[in-house]
């Protein structure tokens, strides 16, 4: 029971190997040469949960602000970014208050009223889960009911410590409270 294999096979198969090997051995002289170490674990990326009004681009933005971003790294109990170290635990709480400051984008609206920001140090996962109160706008509501039909008025007005609400955000709450009331 002899196999046969034709010459040109043969060479075809002896070529392959002799790629598929040199393949190898370029790829750990490559590796064993590089003079990089290994920095500690990369930031992996930023999940943003709980918001709603507030865009997730504009918290994302405030989050990279406090160190967070692309090219940064933790190793150990420190952040390293382009420009500086400092402790993870700092720069959460940097992270924490850039988030509270978020606003709603053409306001000076900034509705987060809790903010909390976990670190993956294994995976550099950084979730940053807001709470939004808008108990700050004070909504008046009066009906007026004349020969059967009935009008409603809705008033807002926004607090005086956070300025007030853009034209755009008071028409879709407007709309909001119309379907409530009617």
């Amino acid at each position: 029971m002899f196999i046969r294999v034709r010459r040109d096979t043969l060479i075809i198969l002896i070529l392959a190997f002799i790629l598929i090997l040199s393949g190898r051995a370029m790829s750990y002289v490559a590796f064993a040469s590089s003079n990089t170490t290994d920095d500690g674990v990369p930031i992996a990326g930023i999940m943003v949960k709980g918001n709603d009004i507030i865009p997730t681009s504009v918290i994302k933005a405030n989050v990279e602000a406090a160190g967070f971003r692309d090219g940064s790294y933790i190793n150990g109990n420190t952040l390293v970014t382009s420009q500086r170290q400092l402790l993870l635990s700092d720069a959460k709480t940097n992270a924490v208050e850039l988030v509270k400051k978020s606003t709603i984008p053409g306001t000076s609206v900034a509705p987060i009223n809790a903010a909390s920001v976990q670190v993956d140090t294994t995976t550099g996962n950084v979730v940053v889960t807001v709470i939004e109160d808008f108990s700050l706008l004070q909504v008046n509501v009066t009906n007026n009911t004349t020969n059967g039909s009935s009008q409603s008025n809705l008033d807002f007005e926004g607090n005086a410590e956070v300025g007030g609400v853009s034209q755009i955000t008071g028409l879709l709450m407007l709309q909001e409270l119309k379907s409530k009331v009617i």
